[in-house]
């Protein structure tokens, strides 16, 4: 982590050198916290694999991008989050955005409802993997109560009726 340019923003950065069979990887990131509730962060990375040897051409030589949005106003929190991941090969590149909305009723009870998309390059059918899930949870005390619906489709990137599925769940957890 560097040093704080701005307040608010964090920038961080890694070098890896090129070693026996490995080229060198590159990778940063940015974080924005200035505003009040809002966070934003950017990060991209690449890694040149074994450019001259065995693996030459393969999903080791890949870069890969991600940025998230928050921003938490009230009883309420919005975020989105988007990742490209692309190699030089082409059947290992895959991009997910996700979001999600968070409503905080009282300082006991919080719902929240989210979606993720994931789209693989890595299969031949072209539909995208989807996931939804809505959650409730109840707090008293060191005792929290959850419950929850979840949902996914297309789970292997195919539109065959067995990739669908649905899930309930409820749990409790003690805290000491």
């Amino acid at each position: 982590t560097l040093p704080s340019m701005v307040d608010g923003l964090a920038v961080n950065a890694s070098y890896k050198p090129q070693g026996s069979g490995a080229d060198s990887a590159l990778g940063y990131g940015v974080a924005y916290t200035g505003v009040e509730g809002l966070t934003l962060s950017y990060g991209a990375g690449s890694s040149d694999g074994d450019a001259a040897g065995a693996n030459a051409g393969t999903a080791a030589n890949a870069d890969t991008t991600s940025m998230k949005a928050s921003y938490a106003i009230g009883s309420f929190t919005l975020a989105y989050s988007d990742h490209d991941h692309d190699s030089n090969t082409a059947t290992s590149d895959q991009s997910a955005s996700s979001w999600k909305v968070s409503y905080t009723v009282s300082d006991a009870v919080s719902v929240s409802y989210g979606s993720d998309s994931i789209d693989s390059a890595g299969t031949a059918d072209t539909s995208d993997a989807e996931y939804t899930k809505i959650v409730a949870s109840h707090t008293s005390g060191g005792m929290t109560v959850s419950a929850n619906y979840q949902e996914a489709t297309e789970m292997s990137y195919t539109t065959a009726a067995n990739e669908d599925q649905e899930y309930y769940g409820l749990s409790l957890s003690f805290a000491f």
